[in-house]
């Protein structure tokens, strides 16, 4: 292997993780979410033809990106997740345009999640809401019970009267979403159902309650503490850093301290 060949990842790699580089991938991602928001408009056809252009050209300029990154990190350029990602959005753009995948070329539009790797800001409260879902997942659970529950409860209440919203259980389980979003649950829902039963309300205030004021809430408590984790994992990470680095400074000024003191023993041997 040649000096140059050994040097020249390293010099990919110190042009990809420039700041100018990433800026400019930035704005050409942004470039071609204004592109793909035009072309959902009737457009004249010469300016149809001309966002297609620059579309492909953003394409290819996306697969010089990936292929600089291949080079520069070879294979850990795949132990990287978002490298990942991209590679997978990027390739979306090759679906042919016509036959079984015409429908496909509606996933063109996930290239504009590549923000989320370029931008660590965005990158971060993905990452968070990733260490979120085992909580998330505990908090689904609860609600899912509560939600067939209710189901259930408002399919046996309700069916009869309006067999609509609770003819069964699946029709239950919408219209209690509804209810859940607070979509016109009261004046939509709950009242005319209340015109029937007048006690009806004491099903759906509680369930509003337990699933709206609740068991949500919970959701953004999970999402807010693993903000919290990571940001204090990155402080955590950022002292240890700051640590090694005075450190080695330390030991530097000790190794520096004992080069002076030989040094005044020699000149004063010398004098002697």
């Amino acid at each position: 292997m040649t000096s140059q060949d050994a040097t020249s990842p390293s010099l990919l790699k110190s042009v990809v993780e420039n700041a100018y580089f990433t800026n400019a991938i930035t704005g050409v991602i942004l470039l071609n979410a204004a592109i793909l928001g035009a072309q959902t408009y009737a457009l004249p056809h010469s300016v149809r033809e001309t966002l297609h252009v620059i579309d492909t050209l953003i394409v290819w300029i996306f697969v010089f990106e990936l292929a600089l990154k291949l080079l520069a990190y070879r294979q850990n350029f795949f132990k990287s997740g978002w490298n990942i990602f991209d590679l997978f959005v990027v390739s979306l753009s090759f679906i042919p345009d016509a036959g079984a995948f015409t429908v496909l070329r509606a996933l063109r539009a996930l290239r504009l999640f590549r923000l989320f790797s370029v931008m660590p800001e965005m990158r971060r409260v993905v990452e968070s809401l990733g260490h979120a879902i085992p909580g998330m997942g505990a908090i689904f659970m609860v609600l899912g019970l509560i939600f067939y529950v209710a189901s259930v409860m408002g399919a046996k209440l309700f069916g009869a009267s309006h067999p609509e919203w609770f003819g069964d259980l699946g029709a239950s389980a919408y219209t209690l979403f509804q209810v859940m979003t607070l979509e016109s649950w009261s004046m939509g829902i709950a009242r005319p159902v209340m015109d029937i039963y007048p006690y009806a309300w004491a099903f759906f205030v509680p369930f509003v309650i337990l699933t709206t004021f609740a068991v949500l809430n919970l959701f953004i408590a999970v999402m807010v503490d693993s903000l919290q984790s990571q940001h204090a994992e990155e402080a955590d990470s950022a002292q240890s850093v700051a640590h090694d680095e005075r450190e080695v400074l330390r030991q530097e000024l000790m190794s520096l301290r004992e080069e002076i003191r030989a040094l005044r023993d020699d000149i004063k041997a010398g004098r002697d």
